[in-house]
């Protein structure tokens, strides 16, 4: 068992002002001959440590399809997609899946957790399948980030959809991943529980110094980012810094035209 802080077998994060991920190049293509599909189409961004960035575009627009290839789910027809600076197309499956444990946290529409495992016990499934030991005091951080300290012992059907959510932002938090990759996390929340799931990610960024990025529909849920980076038809056709809602909404506006 190794500590996560201190391990000489997980890489530490990279220091602020570089890249936690990119890709270069990427290309993706679902299908062959006629029925090919180009959901990625020579994609070159970056993800700075210690920011928070949402990935917004129409629909079909390649967005879930970066985020999946930039965090090891999906593998890249042609292209680079770099972790700090491991190659995730140049290592095995099984060194892919050490690396997915580890050093990428995921957040997505659905919790996926496990029904039969405690809250606690859904926190620290990543760290225990990955025979980490964890430092008590930053899986305190994480319980007290995401306001959980009262619901550690009941399980996911005693928990509100928020409270799930919330459970699962701490999973994704509690390896100190590098990347915390976030789908549409708010999708099936109302707007009031949606607004502190995004607070918990920003709070994760701001506070705990992680790396959040989020595949976003919504205006106001990006609104939350550092940076927004718009895709159209699997190319990246624009960012935004410091964006606000009707800024992302004009914008989306304008790729549908």
């Amino acid at each position: 068992m190794v500590v996560v802080e201190n391990s000489t077998q997980r890489p530490l994060p990279a220091p602020a002002g570089v890249s936690a991920a990119r890709v270069i190049d990427a290309r993706k293509v679902y299908g062959r001959g006629d029925s090919a599909v180009t959901a990625l189409d020579g994609v070159n961004v970056e993800f700075p440590v210690g920011e928070f960035t949402a990935v917004m575009g129409p629909s079909g627009s390649g967005k879930s399809t970066l985020v999946h290839c930039v965090a090891g789910l999906d593998t890249l027809t042609s292209g680079r997609a770099l972790l700090g600076e491991t190659d995730l197309g140049a290592i095995g499956d099984k060194a892919l899946t050490a690396i997915r444990r580890t050093r990428i946290g995921f957040v997505f529409q659905a919790y996926n957790l496990l029904p039969t495992l405690s809250a606690l016990e859904n926190i620290t499934l990543p760290a225990d399948l990955a025979g980490l030991l964890l430092s008590p005091a930053w899986l305190d951080e994480v319980i007290g980030t995401v306001g959980l300290r009262d619901r550690l012992g009941h399980r996911p059907a005693e928990l509100s959809g928020g409270q799930q959510q919330r459970v699962a932002i701490a999973r994704a938090l509690v390896t100190r991943p590098d990347l915390v990759v976030a789908d549409e996390p708010t999708g099936n929340l109302d707007s009031r529980t949606g607004q502190e799931v995004l607070d918990f990610l920003g709070t994760a960024v701001r506070e705990l110094g992680l790396t959040v990025v989020m595949v976003t529909h919504d205006p106001a849920a990006a609104a939350h980012a550092d940076r927004v980076v718009f895709l159209a038809d699997g190319r990246v056709v624009d960012t935004m810094p410091r964006p606000t809602a009707d800024l992302v909404l004009d914008r989306m506006k304008g790729l549908g035209r």
